[in-house]
């Protein structure tokens, strides 16, 4: 590595903390605001991280690092980037804007070079571990490429108001039951929050926490200026001083400056020997800049100590700093928010050298030649491959056929697909990860386990096998494992899910991540799925059991809302089968569907963006049904993946269509039958996405607003043979609202039938009578909502 031109580097910094300066005060108070609305930024957040960014990103840090930057440190991060040559002046100047630099750093939204996505706090601390754990898995793949790279640390930048988030806590414990590696993870320790000041003695805790789970804890609270007053006459005195200094008076007094330090220290220490002296050897300028010269904002004390880590354990580094430090915000209680004034702007423009005029330009106002800045810049080990995304090769996907089951549940062939999928040699198979919360077994993944292993970084027997203690499982652990099995904390499921989903432009090496938990639960990890999906994670999740129709459970398993989350959470194609047939057509079309990355044009026979690709939702059930006998053909297949076909279509005197979706399709089915005595041409829809046939039909109205007036979508196909004085009735163990919109298609009077309220314990047959999903209460609905000749069998079981 060069040697380090400490110079060169401190003008950087300033030069970092002036481009996101002037980015924030440009967005609020340069650049047009019609609407009046507070833009905002994070001046001071940005402040207390510079010096610890600039250290990282133009000296530590290597091309095989990935870096999760605090929320709050975009602008530095893409002041940093300007620097590299990686971000763009007009991006900067539209910060916070249409199409400018992103208000938190995104991998799918900025131009520049972010590594995971940011943004709810705590997310980003959290799957750095995870992204540790997915590299020593696919560097144990011996004929993976991975394994002969460089190992990358994965390296979080935390905000100390971060570590209020349980997320990080449960992430901290699941690293170490996985004996994590490579993980760094800095804490910007400010002592300042949205709200106040940090209690006393939070370091002492972070250091007895993370020490518990296996971390180095490495404290960098002195600068070297700080450092250097300590070996002076009276140093101790002033170290035992700032020690015991309460993080709100140190914040104060740095917001004061220099003549409130020294009053103060005058007050409290003066008489001690040497203070006197030390305290008159410095102006009052000097004073305040030692005072605010903690380990934080020291770039030589930064790299020393970062560079001195030669070791793979876990580091968490507790960097004392100021928030708002260099600005006049520094230290102030209400910093978090607060944006420089234009005099105040002035004022720090002056401090920094900047001509008017030159506020974007990139060395204006640095004393230090434009010849050694650029020689750091360009020798900077983090930059020096350019862009550090990796490609990988997408894995083919052979064909995938149900179960041969006469009766059974989607939950249970779902496991039997995998199953089969894990008894062969396929490129498939090599590259299925599979993860669940401690629900391993009851979720269908035991099949799996049991051929292909979990996954560890070394050995670990089945105890019980040798104990020769009969059991199903086969619990064995190895590096050829490939299942991760996580403890009972939903975000973290899908914070791994997200780093897996990641792994094939983290590290080169295509995962396809498959996930399983109780459904009511995806509710309990929705921050981290929402977060993974933002970030364009690849996985496939299995909600199972769902709905009341795992009626012995009672409500606390039962989920109602699950099929609206899948509906609006984007990113993710939703979908819930009724017959283990559906489901093996829509799992071959998702392990595709995961590696695509084209372009965002929708395809015009459906209005969706198939091409682009996304993550999968698969609501299942335990409940044991009859399965049809019937042919898989295209036509089939393709109904099934567009969200819905006819099981039944209309005839020309249809007077009601029963829409369902999932298990309850046996009621509509039986249903049908109940009613065909009495109403003519009953259609049967067979909903498996309502989420993919409303998203086509947005996408396709939106199309003929613009003028694209052939633009029809599939549910609007599907429905337009139905006569318009036709009812439809809609059908699911779920929020009624997931399908009851279908009635707007083309004006069709509708009723939807659903569950609403919390489930109860129970029989299948009791519930769905008391929540009136069965047949006979589908058979009343017609009856109601389609006068005409009465329906004998209303209401019969």
């Amino acid at each position: 590595m060069a040697d380090l031109d400490l110079e060169a580097l401190a003008a950087l910094e300033r030069k970092a903390l002036w481009l996101s300066a002037w980015t924030i005060h440009n967005a609020n108070h340069v650049r047009p605001n019609p609407d009046g609305l507070k833009v905002g930024g994070h001046l001071a957040s940005c402040a207390s991280i510079a010096a610890i960014m600039t250290a990282l990103y133009f000296r530590v840090l290597r091309p095989e690092d990935r870096v999760a930057v605090k929320p709050h440190a975009s602008p530095v991060f893409h002041a940093i980037q300007y620097l590299f040559g990686n971000q763009t002046r007009e991006h900067l100047e539209n910060f916070r804007g249409y199409g400018g630099a992103q208000s938190y750093p995104s991998r799918t939204k900025d131009a520049d070079d972010v590594d995971f996505s940011t943004g709810s706090v705590g997310l980003g601390v959290g799957i750095t571990a995870f992204a540790s754990m997915v590299q020593d898995y696919v560097r144990a793949r011996p004929d993976w490429a991975a394994g002969g790279r460089p190992e990358g640390r994965m390296i979080a930048l935390v905000g100390d108001a971060e570590l209020d988030e349980g997320n990080v806590f449960e992430a901290l414990q699941e690293g170490w039951k996985h004996d994590l590696r490579n993980c760094w993870w800095i804490i910007d320790y400010n002592r300042q929050s949205l709200d106040g000041v940090v209690r006393e003695g939070l370091s002492k805790r972070l250091d007895a926490i993370f020490s518990a789970f296996g971390w180095d804890v490495v404290l960098i609270k002195y600068g070297a200026l700080q450092r250097a007053a300590f070996g002076e006459e009276g140093g101790e005195a002033l170290r035992r001083w700032i020690d015991d200094c309460p993080n709100a008076l140190y914040s104060a007094l740095s917001f004061q400056g220099g003549a409130a330090w020294r009053k103060r220290l005058e007050a409290d220490i003066g008489r001690e020997s040497g203070v006197q002296k030390l305290l008159d050897r410095r102006s009052d300028a000097e004073l305040g800049r030692l005072m605010s010269n903690l380990g934080g904002h020291c770039l030589a004390t930064l790299v020393e100590t970062f560079e001195g880590i030669d070791h793979d354990r876990p580091v968490a580094f507790l960097a004392y700093t100021v928030k708002g430090w260099g600005t006049p915000l520094a230290g102030h209680k209400d910093n978090h928010g607060g944006l420089m004034t234009a005099k105040q702007m002035e004022s720090f423009r002056a401090e920094m050298g900047v001509p008017e005029g030159q506020e974007w330009a990139p060395f204006a106002g640095l004393d230090v030649p434009e010849s050694r800045l650029r020689a750091v810049i360009e020798q900077a080990p983090f930059n020096a491959r350019g862009p550090r995304r990796w490609q990988s090769a997408k894995v083919p996907v052979p064909a995938l056929a149900p179960p041969e089951d006469r009766e059974t549940s989607t939950q249970l062939a779902f496991g039997k697909i995998l199953h089969e999928i894990a008894g062969g040699d396929s490129d498939l198979a090599s590259r299925i990860l599979t993860t669940s919360p401690d629900v391993t077994v009851s979720t269908g993944l035991g099949p799996w386990v049991n051929r292909r292993g979990l996954f560890a970084r070394s050995e670990i027997a089945d105890t019980f096998k040798e104990e020769r203690v009969p059991s199903t499982q086969k619990w064995r652990f190895s590096p050829r494992g490939q299942h991760v099995e996580l403890g009972i904390a939903e975000m973290n499921l899908f914070l791994l899910l997200g780093a897996a989903g990641l792994s094939h432009s983290l590290f080169g090496e295509r995962l396809l991540p498959v996930g399983t938990l109780y459904d009511p639960f995806v509710s309990r990890g929705l921050d981290a799925l929402n977060y993974a999906c933002y970030q364009d994670a690849r996985f496939l999740i299995a909600g199972t059991p769902s709905g009341i129709s795992l009626a012995p459970e009672g409500g606390a398993h039962q989920s109602i809302a699950s099929p609206l989350i899948g509906m609006s959470q984007d990113g993710l194609a939703a979908f819930e089968p009724c017959f283990t047939d559906e489901l093996a057509v829509i799992m071959e079309w998702a392990f595709d569907y995961m590696q695509r990355d084209g372009g965002r044009d929708p395809d015009e026979r459906t209005w969706l963006r198939d091409e682009t690709g996304g993550s999968v939702y698969l609501r299942l059930s335990t409940r044991s049904i009859e399965q049809p006998r019937r042919e898989i053909d295209e036509t089939f297949r393709q109904g099934v993946v567009d969200g819905a076909y006819w099981l039944r279509a209309p005839g020309p005197g249809c007077e009601v269509v029963i829409a369902y979706q999932g298990t309850v399709g046996t009621e509509a089915i039986a249903a049908a039958g109940l009613i065909g005595e009495d109403r003519r041409d009953v259609g049967v829809l067979a909903v498996t996405s309502a989420d993919r046939l409303n998203a086509g039909w947005q996408a396709a109205q939106r199309a003929r607003a613009r003028g694209q007036i052939q633009a029809l979508s599939h549910v609007e196909r599907l429905l337009q043979g139905v006569p318009p004085h036709a009812r439809l009735i809609t059908v699911i163990d779920g929020h009624p609202a997931t399908l009851s919109w279908l009635g707007s298609v083309h004006g069709h009077r509708t009723a939807g039938l659903g569950v609403e309220h919390f489930g109860q314990t129970g029989r299948v047959d009791d519930l769905y009578r008391h929540y009136g999903i069965d047949r006979g209460a589908i058979a009343a609905m017609a009856q109601s909502i389609a006068p005409g000749r009465p329906v004998r069998l209303a209401g019969s079981a």
